[in-house]
């Protein structure tokens, strides 16, 4: 939403106020489920196409509706394809051995298939180590990958679908899956430790299983800390350090995978608007995640559908670890199909889904490299890239139902509320009262900082006979021109 410009002269009229606010309600009783459709602006709707925006913006601010709103007029229904739709999973991703793992899996568990998927894939880029890689230009992209799992606690199964996969990779190599996953919380030091340099060599890979993503992010949001950095170099591989308060460590040469699970709310409530911009968030692959099925005995994979999985993944294995620093290189077809579709990955978008997936050729890069590995093959074929494609699609469409449609959180909404309350505006004192004492200083200014990035509110400072203050105001509020003594 295009923040509130700085003049009197061109502040909405009391018609487009109320329309505003109208639109407002209609858009928490669709996003509540007292809806079927979301609303549509009526023809002669006094709002104009900077204003309107607002419906696509405004499901960051849930406000409770009110008796008034049961009389207003019914919305006419929209177009199903304005609505939201949760992802599905296109074929092409389900190619060769990741596929097969997925059909093999899937019948025996109640996890969402895309769960499984991307799962299997971040663990086999991680086992697969350091060496294998692709060059574009000067940088170089490893296997590794970050995915982030958003599904409602408890239903969408998404610490089943990786005790499924656990099994699988056990059978595969145990070695890895007793020492080289770690179900701890991250911190900066840990990471660096598990992976110090010493001698003789240790190994380089570590995957990392947050399920429990929500509690990292709250570490991430500490604007001094170290592990927000580690992470993003992580990602990019290569050495590593830290300082444990009486020596520096270092870790050389380190491969860094990592899984999280974590619920919208959560989400929503700790990743600090940093964080979703300075380059953590465009390094995972978000994926919205559901319950694929109902099993009410649950579901085990057979042994000796298991041991044929785990043979043909261990295959994959031995080839990659017995070449020596793979390069992997696009087939002309494969050519062909990058160039066709590198100009839509290179696009962006100013906000925070634009923020979360921007780094879209770099991440289908690495998908499809992982592919042509369970292929053992050296060269990127277009099936490959396909897949890749695919799975991509599959991303951004999850990313734009997380973070199109991700309710604010708490704090944000009770401060958004009070401002709507308060035509006068905000201090930053005020504001704190709200909470008398009970939620932190950090966290308000965290929702502030949210709640201002997505243009729901702004802020002028008053200058009289002392110092100056600072008021906030919601966006659209006629208030939020500069103000004089």
């Amino acid at each position: 939403m295009t923040p509130a410009t700085n003049t009197i002269n061109s502040s909405p009229s009391l018609p487009t106020l109320a329309a505003i606010q109208r639109r407002r309600r209609e858009l928490l009783a669709y996003q509540s489920g007292q809806r079927t459709a979301p609303p549509t602006a009526p023809p002669d709707d006094p709002l104009d196409e900077e204003e309107s925006c607002l419906e696509k913006d405004s499901c960051l601010d849930q406000e409770p509706e009110d008796d008034d709103y049961a009389e207003d007029s019914e919305p006419s229904p929209a177009p199903p394809s304005q609505a939201i739709r949760p992802p599905t999973m296109a074929d092409p991703a389900l190619y060769g051995l990741a596929g097969l793992a997925v059909r093999s899996l899937a019948p025996h568990t109640e996890a969402d298939p895309a769960a499984i998927l991307l799962q299997f894939l971040a663990a086999f880029g991680n086992l697969a180590g350091p060496a294998p890689h692709c060059i574009v230009g000067s940088t170089r992209h490893g296997l590794n990958l970050f995915v982030v799992l958003v599904g409602e606690s408890s239903k969408a199964r998404k610490g089943t679908s990786w005790r499924q996969l656990s099994s699988l990779f056990t059978e595969a190599d145990s070695l890895w899956a007793g020492r080289r996953v770690s179900t701890a919380r991250p911190t900066a030091n840990g990471i660096i430790h598990a992976l110090r340099d010493e001698q003789p060599a240790t190994d380089r890979r570590l995957f990392l299983l947050c399920e429990e993503f929500a509690s990292l992010l709250h570490v991430l949001g500490q604007r001094t800390g170290q592990l927000s950095p580690l992470l993003r170099c992580a990602w990019d591989g290569g050495d590593l350090s830290a300082h444990d308060g009486r020596r520096p460590l270092q870790a050389t040469g380190a491969h860094i995978s990592m899984v999280g699970h974590v619920t919208q709310s959560e989400l929503a409530h700790h990743l600090s608007r940093t964080e979703a911009l300075n380059g953590f968030a465009n390094r995972c692959l978000w994926i919205s995640v559901r319950r694929s099925k109902s099993l009410p005995e649950g579901g085990s994979l057979p042994p000796e559908e298991r041991a044929a999985a785990a043979r043909e993944l261990r295959r994959a294995l031995d080839w990659v670890h017995t070449q020596n620093g793979i390069v992997f290189h696009r087939t002309a077809a494969a050519r062909e199909l990058w160039n066709d579709r590198y100009p839509v990955l290179s696009q962006g978008r100013p906000d925070v889904y634009g923020a979360a997936t921007s780094r879209a050729e770099a991440q289908v890069l690495r998908l499809s490299a992982i592919y042509a590995a369970l292929d053992c093959s050296p060269l990127v074929e277009a099936c490959h890239l396909q897949a890749a494609l695919a799975v991509w699609d599959y991303c951004l469409a999850s990313a734009r139902l997380i973070f199109d449609a991700s309710p604010i959180d708490p704090t944000a909404q009770r401060i958004g509320e009070a401002l709507d309350a308060a035509p006068e505006g905000l201090t930053r004192t005020q504001i704190r009262g709200l909470f008398h004492g009970h939620v932190s200083t950090e966290r308000i200014d965290l929702a502030l900082e949210q709640l201002s990035g997505l243009g729901l509110i702004n802020r002028r400072t008053a200058t009289g006979r002392g110092r100056s203050s600072t008021f906030w105001f919601p966006g659209e509020d006629t208030k939020a021109a500069d103000m004089g003594a």
